[in-house]
């Protein structure tokens, strides 16, 4: 019992000593806060104080003093600022936007004097300059030409330099004698500062600083070259006689070169060049040529994508794409390809210029290979809107499609006939896209594997009534001309003589085929022949006629050419001092003879007497129609007739085989065979040898289209 009160004890004195300890704790706890606070309370106090007296003495300033420290702050005291007048920092305040005018008078006056001090700083410096550039010295003219450049590069005293003949004089001279680069690059950059005035212009042109510049051409400096071929670049731009200078001084022989150079802005400045030389100037274009123009050119448009440079090479090369002697180099250098490549960018001017230089060079590529992409890219391009692009695109493909079988089975396989089809639809009167388009469908219905693919591609998407509707009045004949050679051409697809026929071909063929006989005749007794809107009146005839014969394969087309009172006229063609309207007429005669009545009304024509005479004609086709003509004429005549016709055919047709002839004759005169057969065979014989070339275009009057003529004048 006594343990235990004792352990009571000591739990309760143990109690106390850690009671007092924790009051201890909290006591010193307070204290801390309660000191804390006092010195928060008392820096806010401070602080608030602190701004009072700021704002204060901020608010004590009158309005004429805030609004002078606005205006003019410079006259503030050090240490001084203005108070913020408006509460969003970020917007001015009504005083702010008022001061503005004062700062800027304040700017201006302080150029003002700036630039007085430069221009008396230069006229006064301007005589002595002049002398020490013409000093013999190399150092002197050095230095003298480096301060000449820093004055050239302020306003006010560049001023002065232009309107000094005297020191413009001095510094071209300095740079024709310079020794040392350094003195080229500073009187280089001195003309090339010169140069962005008009009046520097005129110094540098009557310093004769042209062929000081054209002579820095060769400098091995980039720098030199680069200010050089840019003040060249300005005179020719804007000095009058600056191109003639340029030529005389045989900068066109300096520039070429400089196509080798890698630097694209150097080349942008250098195609520009040529161009302003060789725009409308034979001569230039020549030199250009002889110097190796045309391949520089195209392989920049074959390496480069800097659209600038490439602009600026394919306007060169559209002005030297008209000039015949440079037109085969640039195509020879892949210039068709190169520019080929160009068409599907998104720089609109580059793919006109490279659209209208294709169609320039086109007539001069119809044998060169590797276009099949430039081809299907002009395909796609029928389909624009762009009249432009839509008369360059069927122009090209007009001449790429001639006497070219590969060209015309590509384009034919690639969906050009319908493509061009629409482009006919679309193009309305306006004949420099309707007539290419007309010209490229004959191309692609004519003399290749595909031929007759396209010939039923014409029909199948309803060109046929378009065609045939161009034919219409009013006349523009260079249409009329190739939309007749297309009618040829379909006719010879047997599925299109109904069709053709329908659409009223027929009676049109004849009415124009009257038409430009008529001219034709009334022209004879002059020695020069008919033209009209440049086409010659006898190609219409011709190819009128021609268009008719192959028609008149067809049964019923042959009753209703007859039935319009045509067979008189053929017969009078018979007479024509042109070869190939005398083929022709003999053709569609041949054809309509296989009707006894058609027959019967050629003889009673009098055709025989000029069928007689065309036997003995060179042209085979000629004799060979006439042949077959006589022949048919004939079978209802008294067999001395037919004997007299046979031994006439027998010896036309056989008098270049002597044997052969020797064979028939005497088989004749014992009448062992019947001399009809031998006419027959004969006849068929060589009818069988002209009729490989006969159902296609004549190459003599539906050869090349040179576009060039076409074009409206981009340069002649």
């Amino acid at each position: 019992s006594h343990f235990c009160s004792q352990q009571m004890t000591v739990s309760k004195i143990t109690f106390l000593i850690y009671s007092q300890s924790i009051n201890q704790s909290i006591n010193q706890s307070i204290n801390q806060s309660i000191n804390q606070s006092i010195i928060k309370i008392n820096l806010y106090l401070y602080s608030v104080f602190y701004n009072q007296n700021y704002l204060d003495s901020q608010y004590s300033l009158t309005r004429a003093q805030r609004v002078r420290a606005a205006m003019f702050p410079e006259t503030l005291v050090e240490g001084e600022a203005a108070m913020p007048v408006q509460p969003d920092p970020t917007q001015q305040s009504n005083v702010q936007r008022l001061a503005e005018p004062s700062h800027l008078l304040k700017t201006a006056i302080v150029h003002l004097i700036n630039y007085q001090d430069d221009a008396e700083l230069a006229t006064r410096a301007v005589p002595e300059l002049t002398k020490l550039l013409a000093d013999d010295d190399p150092v002197v003219v050095n230095k003298a030409a480096m301060i000449v450049n820093q004055l050239t590069r302020k306003e006010a005293s560049r001023r002065v330099l232009v309107q000094s003949p005297a020191v413009v004089g001095a510094v071209v001279r300095a740079m024709t004698r310079a020794a040392d680069m350094e003195t080229a690059r500073c009187t280089a950059s001195v003309l090339h500062s010169l140069s962005h005035q008009k009046e520097g212009l005129l110094a540098i042109f009557k310093s004769g600083g042209i062929p000081a510049l054209i002579r820095m051409l060769s400098s091995p400096v980039e720098s030199v070259l680069f200010y050089a071929i840019t003040t060249l670049h300005n005179l020719l731009l804007h000095q009058e006689g600056a191109k003639m200078a340029v030529r005389l001084a045989d900068g066109l022989q300096r520039m070429v070169p400089l196509l080798k150079k890698s630097n694209p802005k150097f080349l942008a400045i250098t195609t520009d060049c040529l161009q302003l030389l060789s725009y409308g100037n034979q001569e230039s274009k020549l030199i250009i040529l002889a110097n190796g123009g045309p391949e520089g050119l195209v392989f920049i448009m074959r390496n480069y994508n800097y659209e600038k440079l490439l602009w600026t090479t394919s306007r060169v090369l559209k002005v030297l794409s008209v000039c015949p002697s440079n037109k085969p180099a640039i195509v020879e250098a892949g210039g068709m390809q190169a520019l080929g490549q160009h068409l599907t960018g998104s720089s609109q001017r580059l793919i006109q210029n490279c659209l209208w230089t294709l169609r320039n060079l086109s007539d001069a590529a119809t044998k060169q290979e590797g276009l099949d992409g430039l081809l299907q890219i002009l395909v796609t391009q029928l389909g624009s809107d762009d009249v432009n692009m839509l008369t360059c695109a069927t122009g090209i493909l007009s001449n790429l499609t001639c006497n070219n079988s590969r060209n015309k089975m590509l384009v034919t396989q690639c969906g050009g006939v319908e493509a061009l089809i629409h482009a006919v639809l679309r193009a309305g009167e306006k004949e420099d896209v309707a007539e290419p388009a007309v010209c490229a469908l004959r191309h692609l219905t004519s003399r290749h594997q595909d031929a007759e693919l396209a010939q039923n591609a014409v029909r199948l998407h309803y060109g046929i009534p378009a065609i045939i509707k161009l034919l219409g009045q009013p006349h523009y004949w260079p249409i009329v001309k190739a939309t007749v050679g297309l009618i040829r051409n379909l006719a010879l697809c047997p599925a299109n003589q109904a069709p053709l026929r329908e659409t009223g071909a027929i009676p049109r063929l004849v009415n124009l085929l009257l038409k430009a006989h008529q001219d034709t005749q009334r022209h004879a007794s002059s020695a020069q022949q008919t033209y009209q809107d440049g086409v010659r009146m006898e190609e219409i005839v011709e190819g009128c006629t021609g268009a008719l014969h192959i028609m008149a394969r067809d049964p019923i087309n042959r009753g209703e050419i007859a039935s319009m009172q045509t067979i008189p006229l053929f017969v009078q063609l018979l007479y024509s001092y042109v070869e190939n309207v005398k083929r022709v007429a003999a053709g569609v005669l041949c054809e309509l003879a296989l009707d006894k009545q058609s027959a019967e009304l050629i003889d009673a024509e009098g055709a025989s007497a000029p069928l007689m005479e065309l036997l003995h004609s060179n042209n085979e086709g000629i004799a060979t129609y006439a042949a077959a003509v006589l022949f048919r004429i004939s079978e209802d005549k008294s067999s001395d007739y037919r004997k007299r016709v046979s031994v006439e055919l027998t010896h036309s047709l056989f008098k270049h085989d002597p044997a052969a002839w020797e064979m028939v004759r005497k088989q004749l005169c014992l009448n062992s065979v019947n001399p009809s057969c031998f006419c027959a065979a004969a006849t068929a014989y060589k009818q069988q040898s002209f009729n490989d070339g006969l159902v296609q275009p004549h190459l003599s009057t539906f050869g090349l289209r040179v576009t060039h003529n076409l074009i409206s004048p981009i340069q002649a």
